[in-house]
């Protein structure tokens, strides 16, 4: 087959990986998406590392989903007096709004918008949460504040306020110089940072319009308690675990993945989890148990994709990591006991035909052991909503659309195949014969057929077909 996993794997791209030659050593070895981190991106990279990967995807004959990452705004301390400050459990220190301080006991916080909503009792955590001090008192505009851990703050550390939705935008003026780039060098999805409400998506989907697609990263407790909201609005989610271990409980994080995956796959929408998966193999040859585990547990949840950050973007292993992430994804999902495979519909839907239509081909594919299910779709719904059923069996997205194609990739158990528009049903029979074939199908083994009535007409999935492969006339 030309996929045997159903899982993708994503990959960031930096420093390690940029060269072309890595970056197809990278697909070969499994990758199907690869992230570009606007946070460390130069424009001119960017545009280059794009450029590699579209010859890549030329070379291969795969179609390659690329998302740019936007980074968001960034709540940082100012500049400390000898540029760092021993806080001392229990002590107590002056926090004012100045981007500098040469006063001692003080850390200053170049944010009005922060200042202007902190109240007694509001702990902030500081330095990706190593630290953490509590607001004391207020007077005047400046507050102090206990420390609740020791430890050395120096100049510019990111400052998280757990449970405080703060009245900025997702977007900086950088994120959109950014965003505008990204258009320009036509991602195919745009990841959205400091998602806190679901207004944040729809000021960036006024942006975009339609030419892309948004994932929206949930990094926050807010986002949480607004994620029916922001997934409608969204094409995709990321669970971005580093900002929700810092903004949460460290033992509700595990529930909020579980939370948000179901979630996401009720609604058809692609799920991507992030942050520290294989963090070791940054260095080291080979992952720990635990990190072994954690990328099973989220292809067991039913993730859509998982994802790799530095250990590809500065990894000494690039490539290693995503062999292995690759192989503990085959493994997984090998168990019968996987629940990625279950159907999470809700009692209470409302089914349409192309409902019906897909869900009868996931029982089809198990009662007769189907290899291939040929989805042809012009928009990418067909394909999009047989991934929500989950049939053990792999999908060809067959579209005429090179962006549709891209953005399938992300999709579980999606091959995006790009082909000419179908008109008749011998046609549609025998193009499927001939994607099912290219994709490692072999004579005699059943294959579901999926598609539109009349053809080329988006939003029609009302025909479902069962066909041997090597036997044109069905």
């Amino acid at each position: 087959m030309t996929l045997k996993r159903f899982c993708k794997i994503v990959a960031t791209v930096g420093p390690a990986s940029w060269s072309p030659p890595m970056l197809e050593m990278l697909h070969n070895a499994g990758v199907d998406v690869f992230r570009l981190n606007m946070s460390h991106g130069e424009h001119a990279k960017t545009a280059e590392i794009m450029q590699s990967i579209r010859a890549i995807e030329k070379k291969s004959g795969t179609p390659i989903c690329v998302f740019a990452d936007l980074q968001g705004p960034k709540i940082r301390t100012g500049i400390l007096k000898d540029d760092g400050i021993t806080l001392e459990y229990g002590k107590v220190y002056k926090l004012t709004l100045e981007k500098e301080t040469d006063q001692d006991n003080t850390i200053p916080i170049p944010h009005k918008e922060l200042m202007d909503t902190l109240v007694v009792g509001d702990i902030l955590k500081l330095d990706d949460g190593k630290l953490q001090i509590t607001v004391t008192k207020s007077q005047d505009g400046d507050y102090e504040a206990r420390a609740d851990t020791p430890g050395l703050l120096t100049n510019k550390k990111g400052i998280n306020v757990p449970g405080r939705q703060l009245p900025i935008s997702a977007l900086t003026e950088k994120d959109r110089a950014d965003l505008a780039h990204a258009l320009d060098i036509k991602v195919d999805y745009i990841a959205l940072s400091f998602v806190q409400r679901a207004e944040d998506v729809k000021e960036a989907r006024d942006l975009i319009g339609d030419k892309i697609g948004i994932i929206s990263k949930i990094e926050k407790p807010s986002a949480v308690d607004d994620l029916d909201d922001i997934l409608a609005l969204s094409d995709a989610i990321m669970v971005a675990r580093g900002d929700l271990g810092v903004e949460c409980a460290a033992e509700d994080v595990p529930l909020i993945q579980r939370k948000i995956i179901q979630q996401c796959r009720q609604a058809g929408k692609p799920v991507i989890v992030a942050t520290h998966m294989l963090e070791s193999m940054v260095e080291s040859m080979a992952p720990t148990r635990a990190e072994a585990s954690d990328v099973s547990n989220a292809v067991y949840q039913g993730a859509d994709a998982v994802m790799l950050s530095a250990e590809t973007a500065v990894g000494h292993h690039p490539a290693s990591a995503v062999a292995i992430m690759d192989r503990i994804i085959r493994a997984t999902e090998k168990d019968p006991q996987s629940t990625a495979f279950q159907s999470l519909h809700q009692e209470d839907e409302n089914y349409n035909t192309a409902d019906a239509i897909t869900l009868s081909a996931r029982r089809i594919a198990e009662v007769l052991d189907c290899c291939l299910a040929i989805a042809y779709t012009k928009t990418g719904s067909t394909a999009k909503r047989l991934s929500r059923d989950r049939p053990n069996c792999i999908i060809v997205g067959a579209t005429p659309d090179p962006d549709v194609a891209r953005q399938l990739s992300l999709f579980w158990g999606v091959v995006a195949k790009i082909t000419d528009d179908i008109e008749d049903f011998n046609e549609m029979i025998g193009k499927a014969d001939q994607l099912a074939q290219a994709s490692g199908g072999r004579d005699g083994e059943r294959m579901i057929i999926v598609a539109g009535y009349p053809f080329g007409r988006p939003g029609k999935t009302n025909t479902l077909k069962i066909a041997r492969i090597g036997a044109i006339a069905g």
